[in-house]
């Protein structure tokens, strides 16, 4: 399924048991690093790893051509070799591109379009009907991958929900209470939009 995203502009994204004692043992132990996550969704896709991008260079057929983002969130183009485009929005790679290809061509108009959004994964473990790794085309909410991941089972602690979020070398604890949410109809607490790589576990 193809999910394009655009930017064009001229010259110039365990084991069970261990996880949940890591939890318990952070919130007990030290101060939890828990940032709120997104309750809207970001204003632009970042590229990442798997991700297809049609990479288009006006007038210069040779230089023009699909390519896939590498694990190590790099692309291979003629003349410029390995650019790094995981972390890139796809108007900040063009303008990288734009910098880079001026070495040799001049005035380059470039334009980057996400053709296949293959990078934003998301894993739901623990408690729910169908566990596993779920490959997203759009942003989506806690509320809407645990529903994707079939709800839940009758032993699942609601309450205590944790999104495991890599940032950096750091891995953040953020709390979300299921429980809460639906029982005050909204009106306290709010779901909020995951990131890929985030792991949404269920105890």
């Amino acid at each position: 399924m193809k999910h394009p995203v655009a930017c064009s502009v001229v010259g110039g994204a365990l084991l069970m048991s261990a996880l949940i004692t890591a939890g318990t043992s952070d919130a007990q132990g030290q101060k939890s690093d828990t940032p709120r996550g997104e309750a809207s969704a970001p204003d632009a896709y970042r590229i990442g790893p798997e991700d297809i991008l049609n990479i288009s260079v006006w007038k210069n057929d040779a230089l023009t051509r699909t390519v896939p983002v590498r694990p190590d969130g790099k692309i291979s183009l003629p003349l410029l070799s390995d650019v790094q485009a995981a972390g890139l929005t796809p108007s900040e790679l063009q303008a990288v591109l734009v910098k880079r290809l001026s070495d040799y061509i001049p005035s380059p108009e470039v334009a980057v379009i996400v053709t296949e959004v293959r990078s934003f994964k998301v894993s739901v473990i623990g408690e729910v009907a169908r566990p596993g790794r779920f490959e997203l085309k759009s942003w989506t909410t806690v509320t809407d991958v645990l529903a994707l991941a079939g709800g839940f089972t009758p032993f699942a602690s609601r309450s205590r929900i944790v999104i495991l979020r890599w940032d950096g070398n750091t891995h953040k604890r953020i709390p979300f209470d299921y429980k809460k949410l639906v029982d005050s109809g909204g009106a306290e607490g709010e779901s909020f939009y995951l990131r890929p790589g985030d792991t949404v576990l269920v105890p």
